[in-house]
Formats: structure tokens, sequence, C-alpha cells
């Protein structure tokens, strides 16, 4: 390589494929990781500082019994880390976050109380989601939200979902059903495109009339979601393996986790993060990732192409906030069906 590469601006990582959930979507917590091939405090040490942002997420993250010294270890090298969970864990969650209270977390809700319970495999686990999330805003946890993955089975609770969250002043994150090494899935498949887009048109719809600048960007990132149902091209392209990574339970650095074969650049428990990053190997990675016709857009891929070409969405956003104030609705021209 002629120079040396600045690091990522963001990381992802996957402390465990341990799971108490039993997801539909997801066949995680059919392979779980041993805790003792699992990344240790010693790896995660290795992460480079400066980053913007830090996701932590599973398997189910709080079945590691030492994630709050792993969240010691990682603070001073980011201005803000995201835990994702399934919010059952609700004692574990209330003490890191009474040490650390300046911590994001996202509880997986995949609908209203019944079809939740029945996507994710846990009984009553709506219900202890949504209490995990009261008692943590009640404790003045402000960066708290759901996200939910939008598949046939619950794409008419989608918008009373995000109703729901926006009654409580919860940030409300959404994904589509897909595919990946990551879950061990490869047989996930939308069957009703049209049903799933019509939600999230509605969903667009209602994140633009909104009066956040933040929904508004989510609006374009939801209208991304119909594109990639669809089978259209991406927005904006995958930048994955420079502006972001991910570093696997096993230690392995991933450009991302939504290839359907697992490519690393590299094993932290035997090189350093610059190392790997600017291996010949993780340049092979990249070049993968620049072939790459999946087509994915996850908020993982996503946000880093989102923030860096901000210029794109804003003229969407623009475009349809003068359309709503002229029309009274926003003009939403969707992808071409496949």
């Amino acid at each position: 390589m002629s120079k040396r590469l600045s690091p990522p601006k963001e990381i992802c990582i996957i402390l465990t494929y341990r799971c108490n959930a039993k997801c539909n979507m997801c066949n995680v917590w059919h392979n779980p990781t041993k805790p003792g091939e699992e990344i240790t405090i010693k790896d995660i040490e290795k992460i480079p500082s400066g980053l913007k942002f830090i996701n932590i997420t599973g398997g189910e993250p709080f079945i590691r019994q030492d994630i709050a010294e792993i969240i010691e270890v990682i603070r001073p090298k980011t201005k803000r880390i995201v835990i994702s969970t399934n919010g059952f864990f609700t004692e574990r969650i209330v003490e890191l976050c009474k040490k650390y209270p300046d911590l994001g977390i996202r509880i997986s809700i995949e609908g209203l109380q019944e079809t939740n319970d029945a996507i994710r495999g846990i009984p009553g686990g709506f219900d202890r989601g949504f209490s995990t999330l009261r008692i943590l805003q009640k404790m003045g946890i402000k960066d708290l939200g759901l996200a939910m993955t939008v598949q046939d089975m619950n794409c008419k609770d989608l918008i009373p979902l995000y109703e729901l969250s926006n009654a409580v002043d919860y940030e409300f994150a959404t994904a589509a059903l897909h595919n990946s090494h990551y879950f061990h899935k490869w047989d996930n498949v939308i069957k009703n495109k049209d049903m799933v887009c019509n939600e999230f048109s509605k969903l667009v719809a209602e994140l633009l009339n909104s009066k956040s600048i933040k929904k508004w960007f989510r609006a374009y990132f939801n209208y991304g979601l119909i594109n990639y149902i669809y089978g259209g091209k991406r927005f904006l392209r995958c930048e994955m393996g420079d502006e972001a990574c991910f570093l696997d339970p096993f230690g392995d650095v991933l450009a991302c986790n939504g290839m359907d074969v697992k490519v690393s650049m590299g094993n932290i428990k035997e090189q350093s993060f610059d190392e790997i990053w600017n291996s010949e190997q993780a340049d092979k990675v990249r070049d993968i990732v620049k072939t790459c016709n999946k087509q994915c857009w996850m908020v993982g891929s996503a946000a880093p192409v989102m923030k860096k070409y901000i210029h794109i969405p804003l003229l969407w956003i623009l475009k349809n906030k003068l359309y709503a104030i002229f029309n009274k609705k926003p003009k939403l021209c969707f992808p071409e069906k496949h």
C-alpha cells in the first residue's frame, strides 16, 4: 500500500453468539459460541481510539458477565456507545446504565405483544423489553430506543409500534428481513413485497411529516429499505471496510456482517488493529466489498455513507418537504419492482 489508511469511524463489536432468544429470522441460537473462544477484554483493548461510534451487539451481549469491564475499556475510545439487546436481562442492563448513564440502549421489539413474542421466541418478551425501557427512562437515561426487523409476519405492526415509540419518546430503528453468515440464515425471504413496502411507505410519510430533522433522515433510510426489498441498487455505495467494520466474537475483523460467507481481514488475537487494517488481506476484502452485488441497506452500512455524502439524502429530503408543503403530502417515487 502506498499510504496507511485512517482507522474506521465506526465499529460494531459482536461480543457473543450466545443468545436466549429463538428468533425465526436468525439461527444464532443454534450456533452459539463457547465462552472460552470469545474475544477477551485484552483483545478489545486493541481497537483504535478516536472513534465516533461503537455498537455492541450479539447474540445477546448481556449474556457476557464482563460487559461492564468491556464498556470501561471502550468508553475512552469513542464519542458514543449503543448496546443492542433483547432487554431480557433487566437487572444487568439497569446496573450498567447506573454506572454509565450516557450509554445508548436499543431493545429489539418485533411488533406488538403477540407478534413480538411469536417471532422472538421469548414468552413475555414484549412486556420485559418495554419494562426495561421504562425503568431506564425513569432513571434519566436519554439514549433509548426500539429496533424492529420487518418481515411479512410483523409488517402490519410497523406503524403501531412506531406510534407507540413516538408517544413515549423512544428512538425507532428499522431493518428489513435479510440473510447472512452472521445469522446462519440463507432462506429468509419477504414474500409479499407490496404489502411490506406499503407499510414502509406509511412510515416514510410519517417521518417526513414530523418536526424532527433526525426523522427526516430516517425517512430516507427507510425509503432505501423499500428500494432494497424491491431489488434496487443501493442509493449510496457501500464503503464498509473503510468507513466502518465489525469485530466478531472469534476476534476476526470483518468489513461487514452481511455477506453470505465470512471473509476476515485478520484476527485481533494475533495482530494489532493497525496491522490488520493496513494489510494486503484487508485490501483484498475491500475489493470484495466493491464488487459485492447484495445491495444491502442496513443501518450499519448506510449510516456512515449517509453522513459522508450528506448532500444526497438532504436533497431528497428537501424535494419531499417541498412536495409536502405544496401538495399536502410527500411525493415518493418508489423504485421499479423486481
